[in-house]
């Protein structure tokens, strides 16, 4: 996936500013795709010269002016066209794996120090998945959503974020206890 079709899927709702735009990835897209603010800036910039986007100037009183960019139909059909391709599988990076990778050769306290931290990171993510989640639903209750509510595809990927949150939580505690048992069983040895 380009960082060109999280945007466009960012704009398919609403008329947003590079600034909301930036917003909407930190609050609902970062589970899936991050993006720093001065690549999305540009992105929008590239979208618009090629007419996947068009933009408007918005006169703000005490305000610099600002763009709004919206979805123009070849940027919907650019849309299309990449969900109609096969999805490449995602393969998992992260620092803490390969710390536990090397977990026979380190420091068991500090491991688990970095694991204990990963795992209030993935509490606070679940919480907040949680949150975002009732607020989507407003009163209904999930079933309901997911059959008549508005924006399902928002839903949905926010809760996939809240599973891998839960999923690296579990994982976090599950690998600090087994470091903690290997621990014991070497001092009593």
């Amino acid at each position: 996936m380009a960082l060109r079709h999280a945007v466009l899927a960012a704009l398919l709702d609403e008329e947003l500013s590079g600034y909301q735009v930036t917003k909407a990835f930190a609050a609902g897209v970062a589970n899936f795709w991050h993006a720093l603010p001065q690549q999305v800036y540009a992105e929008l910039a590239r979208l618009e010269k090629e007419g996947l986007v068009a933009g408007r100037e918005v006169v703000q009183e005490a305000r610099p002016n600002k763009r709004l960019f919206h979805v123009t139909g070849e940027g919907l059909a650019e849309l299309e066209s990449f969900a109609s391709a096969a999805a490449k599988p995602s393969f998992l990076r992260e620092d803490l794996l390969v710390q536990v990778q090397a977990a026979d050769h380190l420091d068991t306290d500090v491991l688990i120090e970095r694991l204990t931290e990963r795992f209030a990171f993935a509490e606070a993510k679940v919480a907040l998945f949680e949150e975002q989640l009732r607020a989507m639903r407003g009163g209904c209750d999930e079933a309901e959503f997911l059959l008549r509510g508005a924006r399902v595809g928002p839903y949905l990927t926010c809760r996939r974020g809240r599973d891998f949150e839960r999923a690296n939580r579990d994982w976090c505690q599950d690998v600090v206890e087994v470091l903690r048992v290997r621990r014991e069983v070497r001092a009593d040895s």
